[in-house]
């Protein structure tokens, strides 16, 4: 972890901050091409190449997104003084479809209410 810390200390808050709203839009739009497109296209289409081709192209997509919003969830907690709850919340919001959108609107807050 002290790697990540040592990797986004030459970045501005602001531009961290920008980041991580754009990635967790960004994760849920690919989630969203990924699981309501690419997976129904390639059940009607089985046989087809092409939505085999997209189904790889917009799933690496989403890894890359994935991965995106996993590295800059650890600074965003420092910046936005999560506790461990909001963290693991935010950590698990990750793994379920359009969730992130949620973190963004509700949890990356400066004022939020407790």
């Amino acid at each position: 972890m002290n790697f990540i810390d040592n990797f986004f200390a030459k970045y501005s808050q602001e531009q961290i901050i920008k980041w991580f709203k754009q990635i967790c839009v960004a994760e849920a739009i690919s989630c969203f091409l990924l699981y309501c497109i690419a997976m129904v296209w390639k059940r009607y289409d089985s046989e087809g190449l092409l939505p085999t081709v997209f189904i790889i192209i917009i799933g690496n997509i989403h890894g890359l997104f994935f991965t995106g919003y996993l590295l800059l969830l650890i600074p965003a907690r420092k910046i936005y003084t999560w506790d461990d709850e909001d963290t693991v919340f935010a950590l698990l919001s990750a793994f379920f479809p359009f969730a992130t959108i949620w973190v963004d609107k509700k949890l990356a807050q400066f004022n939020r209410e407790e």
